[in-house]
This record gives structure tokens, sequence and C-alpha cells, in this order.
């Protein structure tokens, strides 16, 4: 009996101190791909990123990374970029460069994910939102 008390304590502090990141913590959308031609062939191009709007952004927080995720090509890095955060509700078009969405056959569906940083380097918050291409 006594095992199984100190079994449910050690539980119940693992438990409660355990955290994790949520992949809602903030919110990012975008409404379009950018300006840039349609690209179905597999062999993607460096493109500007598209306007992402941001809602909920934790205070504290200092610089965004952004990252670009193929979820039908996993294996594929689309790359991303980093973007200095000043309060603004909107990265415009031109603030870092990627490899495009370019599906070698059909629809793919693709996921930024934003990671918000605070001054000593430490992810403070995420932020996922998925689009397909070619739409």
């Amino acid at each position: 009996m006594k095992k199984l008390i100190l079994l449910s304590a050690f539980l119940g502090s693992s438990l409660t101190f355990s955290t994790s990141l949520k992949a809602d913590d903030f919110d990012i959308s975008f409404d379009q791909w950018g300006d840039f031609r349609k690209c179905t062939s597999g062999k993607p191009t460096r493109v500007a990123n598209p306007v992402f709007q941001l809602s909920d952004v934790p205070t504290g927080t200092v610089k965004i990374k952004f990252s670009l995720q193929d979820l039908d090509a996993k294996s594929y890095h689309h790359g991303g970029g980093s973007v200095k955060y000043t309060d603004q509700s909107v990265i415009e078009t031109g603030a870092f460069k990627y490899k495009s969405p370019c599906p070698p056959r059909g629809i793919h569906t693709y996921e930024w994910t934003a990671k918000a940083y605070d001054d000593a380097g430490e992810i403070i918050a995420k932020a996922k939102t998925k689009k397909k291409y070619p739409q």
C-alpha cells in the first residue's frame, strides 16, 4: 500500500511539473501563398514569404521563427526564416525567403510552424497553420 501511495504521489508530481507547448499557443494565418509562378514540377524555387497575420503572440516575444513542411513529403524541408518581433500583427512578404511549395504530383498539404522566442533564446510559444497547394 505504501508503494502505491508513493507511486501515485510521484506520478502526480511528475504530471504537475511537466509542461509542454501546445500547437495553438498563439495564432498565425495567411490567405495566399504569395506572388510566384505556379509550381508542380517537384523542383521548388526560393521565394518571398506570404503575408502572415499574427494574434495572441505572448508577451516577451522578441523573435518568431517560421518553417514550412510538406505533410505529404515529410523528408523534404522547405526552410523558412526568422523575423524580429516588435508587437506587429502582420509579417509582410519579403521578410524572409523559403523554398516554395511545388508538389510533383497532385495536391499536397503544407504546414507553417511559427515559434516565438524570448530574449534568452527560449521558445515560449508555437503556432501552426495548414494550406493545400496548388489550391
